[in-house]
């Protein structure tokens, strides 16, 4: 479908030589409503008050530095022949959250055990976090205009996008064409993952199984919408990096939960103290 929109102003200040954009305020604020929601949550169960704010110190630059690796790293031939400092610009886009989860996993796993706490219980207790966040941190690529799918047809269009706000599908039209909002469809599943998740408080599961449940859920999601998507990392040929890392992650989350129950790992369970 043919449009001619102007796109939304990526910057959302400027002071003298600093310029804050819309991409960092949104990321900001889906981390501070995480950290409130996990705070809340641990004081609930037993932790320190300040047990997520000390863990974000040094989990939130963890999680910037593999995000901005892993895509870097993906994308080594777009950076190798530009600017040094290009590899650093992640204002302008390009962190991947696969990255981004690992960075904070492997800083919560060395947190866990410095302060001598189960790492499962943190990892439980800050899984509404996470998702919550990412909900939110991808109207920071709406507002980059990036993370889009392909462009749209006029059937897609009659069978349900119509419905789409129009200040949304102004922001996805690039280049005269209208394409998908992957970034509103990623956002939407999460947001469902997020009401999952704290109903799921309620059931009480097994210590460690509302981590891994967080896991399947995204990675579900992420399979799909990546292929509609049209910056993909690649690994080789038509394979798409993150829908890879999303089977990868679904398989391993399944074995965990079955293993860690049949060797007698998971008997304690989310509530307890």
């Amino acid at each position: 479908m043919v449009c001619t929109t102007v796109p939304y102003d990526r910057v959302f200040l400027e002071i003298g030589p600093l310029t804050i954009y819309w991409y960092g305020i949104i990321i900001a604020t889906g981390a501070f409503l995480g950290l409130l929601l996990a705070t809340k949550e641990s004081e609930r169960l037993g932790l320190q008050k300040d047990t997520f704010v000390d863990l974000l110190v040094f989990a939130i630059p963890a999680a910037l530095l593999g995000a901005r690796l892993y895509y870097v790293i993906f994308e080594w031939d777009r950076y190798s022949g530009g600017p040094w400092w290009g590899i650093f610009a992640i204002w302008e886009g390009g962190i991947a959250i696969h990255g981004a989860l690992i960075g904070s996993i492997v800083t919560a796993v060395i947190y866990a055990k410095v302060k001598r706490i189960s790492f499962w219980k943190i990892a439980d207790i800050a899984a509404p976090s996470l998702i919550l966040g990412q909900a939110i941190g991808r109207w920071g690529n709406f507002m980059n205009q990036e993370a889009y799918g392909g462009p749209i047809s006029e059937a897609a269009y009659q069978n349900g996008l119509q419905y789409i706000p129009d200040f949304i599908m102004n922001q996805m039209c690039v280049n005269g064409v209208y394409h998908h909002p992957t970034f509103l469809y990623e956002s939407v599943w999460n947001f469902i993952g997020l009401f999952i998740l704290l109903y799921l408080r309620k059931v009480n599961l097994r210590r460690g199984e509302m981590f891994f449940t967080y896991i399947i859920w995204y990675s579900i999601g992420r399979f799909f919408i990546e292929g509609l998507r049209t910056d993909s990392l690649y690994l080789v040929g038509d394979i798409r990096v993150a829908q890879l890392i999303s089977i990868l992650a679904i398989g391993i989350s399944i074995i965990f939960i079955v293993y860690r129950r049949r060797a007698g790992y998971a008997n304690k369970r989310y509530k307890d103290k």
